[in-house]
């Protein structure tokens, strides 16, 4: 899925490095992340993909357009 330069300005601005994020929906069905963990955003790469080290020890990105998840305000 291409990201338009808007699109990825907008989601780098808004999951900016250190945000905090919980899982909502994860499309991979080998991932063993499960719904409502919750991780810290550690960047996001030229596609879109929100990189994030979860709490669970976990560094699965967070695939825009297909997967899911929520920014929690602190």
């Amino acid at each position: 899925m291409d990201v338009q330069p808007l699109m990825l300005q907008r989601l780098r601005k808004e999951y900016q490095p250190g945000k905090r994020v919980q899982l909502l929906e994860m499309a991979d069905p080998y991932s063993k992340l499960e719904p409502g963990v919750k991780g810290t955003v550690r960047h996001i790469d030229d596609i879109g993909t929100i990189h994030v080290s979860w709490d669970t020890g976990s560094t699965l990105g967070i695939v825009y357009g297909v997967d899911k998840c929520l920014k929690i305000e602190q």
